[in-house]
């Protein structure tokens, strides 16, 4: 059971080009939206589409595939574990962040030329 311990799988769409960047020790870290939709009738009967986002992470390797190959609207699915962390602001707020950590992901559109 410990394998199904914070997991989380996501298939959706990207909100924007992932974004990389390169430390100093040479480690690759990747961000990028992904927008997951639900469709759903409400009390009254009436379709609901809602839509969430979700900020992911990927490091390594899959960060290096994810800013060459994922673009603005591309399909994709993601697994990984959820974390949290908190940061202040330059006003002094507290301000809390959740994001994947992608572990695996798959692209599912045929893929473009990464120029």
């Amino acid at each position: 059971m410990n394998a199904l311990r914070n997991k989380v799988q996501l298939i959706g769409r990207l909100g924007k080009d992932a974004e990389t960047i390169t430390f100093d020790d040479g480690k690759v870290k990747a961000r990028f939206p992904v927008a997951t939709n639900e469709t759903f009738r409400n009390g009254e009967g009436e379709k609901v589409e809602r839509t969430q986002w979700h900020d992911v992470v990927a490091w390594g390797g899959l960060a290096e595939v994810a800013g060459q190959y994922l673009k603005k609207g591309a399909e994709v699915a993601v697994e990984g574990r959820l974390t949290y962390r908190t940061y202040e602001d330059g006003e002094g707020q507290t301000r809390y962040i959740t994001e994947v950590v992608a572990g695996e992901m798959l692209m599912l559109e045929k893929r473009s030329d990464p120029s």
